[in-house]
């Protein structure tokens, strides 16, 4: 039998194959409570046969939403619009279901993408994005705040809180999004991260903060269940994020217990969209096998909106 189809386990959960259903924005939410949509939507692809079913990038905090109809789980409300979606899959299905957190940094407040995608100013209903530096990302832009003390304990807290939701709402597991140009991949990335305290210039203080919420959102989810991570592997722009500080995360994320890293790459910089580019895959299975690192590897891409 191929190993697509053999079961693997993971903690308390035994998963029947290794086909996973990326997580896949679809700006269906209002307010960020899931509507009728999720349910359709997620109802269906937990009947796909898949042994996995990553609900798609789900904001910790109101202003790290993409744009204003992505999904959120930060209060009562959004917790409460999952419940009869996730009720209804474990109704009719034995799929396990994952659950991505996400914050999008200085690439929040945009419009949907088939409205441009372009940043949604202040004046226009949108809000001021939060960045590690201010740094805008397209030229032109009004540029995010950058985040002060008080602000990183708030988006901690805030991915701690969706992780004690996702656990409420029967999640078997959470992915702490970092790639795709979002606020964990732009404290990784020099082009994004140009601090000049302990989260910004060498590499570990560029980790710092995205393995502080690592370690905050692992020990807030039930010890039983599982934690993974998204990672972009390069930012395919010179002097950027590259393999080889992604391989030293990874080390990192699997000593202090990371299930799986689902790989992608790109979007960080305008003009490099996310890619599964199959070289940078290659390379990426070579130097996992070599170091011994996760125990689960996906690789992603191919989606600018996921």
């Amino acid at each position: 039998m191929s190993a697509l189809f053999t079961p693997f386990t993971l903690r308390s959960v035994v998963v029947p194959n290794r086909i996973v259903v990326s997580p896949m924005c679809q700006y269906s939410a209002e307010h960020g409570e899931a509507s009728a949509w999720h349910l359709i939507h997620l109802g269906n692809l937990s009947l796909s046969g898949a042994g996995m079913l990553c609900i798609e990038a789900t904001a910790v905090e109101r202003d790290g939403r993409i744009t204003p109809a992505c999904l959120g789980l930060w209060d009562q409300r959004t917790e409460a619009a999952l419940q009869p979606v996730r009720a209804a899959v474990r109704k009719y299905s034995k799929i396990a279901v994952t659950m991505q957190l996400a914050h999008a940094g200085r690439k929040a407040s945009s419009h949907v993408p088939w409205q441009g995608g372009q940043l949604i100013p202040v004046s226009e209903g949108g809000w001021l994005p939060h960045a590690p530096s201010a740094l805008p990302y397209k030229e032109g832009e009004t540029a995010p705040l950058a985040l002060d003390m008080a602000g990183l304990a708030r988006v901690r807290k805030a991915f701690v809180g969706a992780a004690m939701r996702a656990a409420r709402l029967g999640m078997d597991a959470v992915e702490i999004h970092s790639a795709h140009g979002y606020l964990l991949h732009q404290f990784r990335s020099p082009i994004a991260n140009q601090r000049t305290d302990e989260y910004g210039g060498l590499l570990e203080n560029r980790l710092h903060f995205p393995l502080e919420v690592f370690d905050a959102v692992r020990a807030a989810f039930p010890a039983e269940k599982r934690v993974g991570v998204e990672l972009s592997a390069t930012d395919w722009v010179d002097r950027g994020w590259d393999l080889e500080q992604t391989i030293t995360l990874s080390k990192e994320l699997n000593d202090r217990g990371a299930d799986w890293v689902a790989v992608s790459s790109g979007s960080l910089s305008p003009g490099v969209p996310c890619t599964d580019n199959p070289i940078a895959c290659w390379r990426w299975q070579g130097k996992r096998q070599k170091y011994k690192l996760t125990r689960v590897l996906g690789t992603r891409g191919g989606s600018a909106d996921a």
